[in-house]
């Protein structure tokens, strides 16, 4: 490494890059990971980037890649800062002492989205404080939607799990001449990320590359290959095109972000339908990823830090007056529930028993979110004793009717809670010493594996996270979660010869619920 007046110049395999100093941590942004992924190599998996000569400025947030708008329900509360440019396939570094010399913990982020938004430069995921604390902060880019997780018979699957893979490598092989340790990177993210970081560290190709994980409410998963393929073929029919990728590459960008966004109005992690998402590919994705980290031996020497907010569910109802919604359907929302969530009639009967103040919306969330995160998440931890530790952030917002949901403890993690964008949907008042606590948990995570509490044993012991000082519960909402095994077994023993008839009719609330949803403003 080396620093003229300009800024800290640092050599990568690729070419050298200067970066900035900034309230005494070195930053560089938008270095090239892979080249960009249009023309000739749109929908193929990420190339190198091409080798410079001389320093590449790296001041600036290089190019985001392809995406749609959020809607405007969701913009007031989400932010999503778009830059343009086709060179998409970048990362960038915040480190306290560039140079090989430091062999600092290493800490790799990747952004939720749903796999269709969100970007590195998302202020909230600012790396400054991870930097300040002694941890080297890389956070990336990679491609979303159609473009990224389409399925196409004339297209490698997964390209942006394969972006994804292409940036950890280049972290393994660069980081050190930022200041990182490349034994000792920690791959972390949140939402789509987390899901993304369940499919990279059971991937073959990544075996020994990463040493610890942080999965923020999202599960290890794959998606159906038809729920991907249904989403193509709708995208195809719109635009009235085949459905395979070359097709899909003459498409103006501009109008096949729109038909990405009218194809996908309804999919949501409520009402299910079709979506993109991570899929079995034989290749990166040899298996389904919880059933490779759990049953298999993949990622066995991989430290877990796992956990969920009390409230996920609300981040998905309150924009757009969906809360209200859902409790007018009533009967037909609940129902269009247990069909989402593979369930009987029992586990929302449960549910009932055990909250008996809680409106059907609240059911259904509490439904969606248990099927969706807390129950893999549980059955990932107990196939992993004594390397995982599993937390719940408990903190409403102060915000009306959002409480502790989707995506609000990014702010306490990156100790970003002074920015506006974490205020839109933390709102005002976030307490400090919750921040302290989180984002220093992250840090001792990071750098020794060990969050400050303890890893999960057959007690199930989870770290509360929320207002007043932080304390571990043993078996929280353990009671909700029994009443799944009670309705799997009940559902294995059918009654009078005939198995339980919940296919047929809860598909067709579900449907009628999507038909009452085309009528609501999005």
């Amino acid at each position: 490494m080396t620093a003229d007046r300009a800024g800290p110049v640092v050599d990568t395999p690729y070419g050298a890059v200067r970066g900035r100093y900034e309230r005494g941590v070195a930053v560089f942004r938008g270095i090239p990971y892979a080249a960009p992924p249009f023309g000739p190599r749109r929908f193929r998996p990420p190339e190198p980037p091409h080798p410079w000569d001389g320093v590449r400025d790296a001041g600036s947030f290089g190019p985001t890649a392809p995406k749609p708008p959020y809607s405007e329900a969701f913009a007031h509360y989400l932010s999503d800062p778009v830059v343009p440019g086709d060179d998409c396939l970048n990362l960038n570094v915040w480190t306290p002492e560039p140079g090989p010399a430091a062999r600092l913990p290493v800490l790799v982020w990747l952004h939720g989205g749903a796999l269709t938004r969100g970007s590195s430069a998302v202020p909230v995921y600012d790396g400054h404080a991870f930097a300040r604390d002694g941890v080297v902060l890389v956070s990336l880019n990679y491609r979303l939607g159609v473009e990224g997780y389409g399925l196409f018979p004339d297209a490698p699957a997964n390209p942006g799990l394969r972006d994804q893979l292409a940036a950890l490598r280049w972290v393994h092989a660069s980081v050190a001449a930022f200041g990182g340790d490349p034994d000792r990177i920690t791959l972390a993210g949140q939402s789509a990320g987390a899901i993304s970081i369940g499919a990279l560290i059971a991937a073959p190709q990544a075996q020994g590359l990463v040493r610890r994980a942080v999965l923020q409410s999202g599960p290890p998963e794959a998606a159906e290959r038809d729920k991907v393929r249904r989403m193509v073929r709708r995208m195809a029919t719109r635009l009235k095109i085949p459905a395979t990728a070359e097709a899909f590459a003459a498409v103006d960008r501009d109008l096949l972000l729109r038909t990405q966004a009218e194809a996908g109005r309804l999919s949501s992690p409520v009402l299910g339908g079709p979506a993109f998402g991570i899929v079995v590919d034989g290749d990166i994705v040899p298996r389904d990823p919880l059933e490779a980290l759990t049953e298999g031996d993949a990622a066995r020497d991989v430290d877990l830090l796992l956990g969920w907010t009390r409230d996920e569910y609300r981040l998905w109802l309150v924009p757009g007056g969906l809360m209200d919604h859902v409790d007018r359907l009533g009967p037909v929302a609940l129902a269009g529930a247990m069909a989402r969530c593979h369930c009987g009639h029992e586990v929302p009967r449960g549910y009932r028993a055990l909250h008996p103040g809680a409106s059907t919306a609240e059911i259904v969330g509490q439904l969606v979110t248990d099927h969706l995160l807390r129950r893999p998440l549980h059955r990932l931890a107990d196939a992993r004793p004594g390397s995982s530790y599993v937390y719940e952030f408990a903190w409403p917002s102060s915000l009306p009717g959002l409480g502790a949901c989707h995506a609000l403890e990014l702010g306490f993690v990156f100790d970003t809670g002074d920015v506006p964008e974490s205020r839109k949907l933390a709102g005002e008042g976030g307490p400090r010493e919750l921040c302290d606590v989180m984002h220093g948990a992250w840090v001792r995570f990071a750098a020794t594996g060990d969050p400050g509490w303890q890893s999960w044993d057959g007690s199930r012991p989870v770290r509360i996270l929320g207002d007043g000082a932080p304390y571990t519960a043993h078996g929280p909402r353990d009671r909700e979660l029994a009443l799944w095994t009670a309705d799997a077994a009940q559902e294995s023993v059918p009654v009078g010869g005939a198995p339980p008839a919940r296919g047929t009719e809860l598909a067709s609330a579900v449907r009628r619920l999507r038909r009452t949803m085309r009528a609501r403003p999005h």
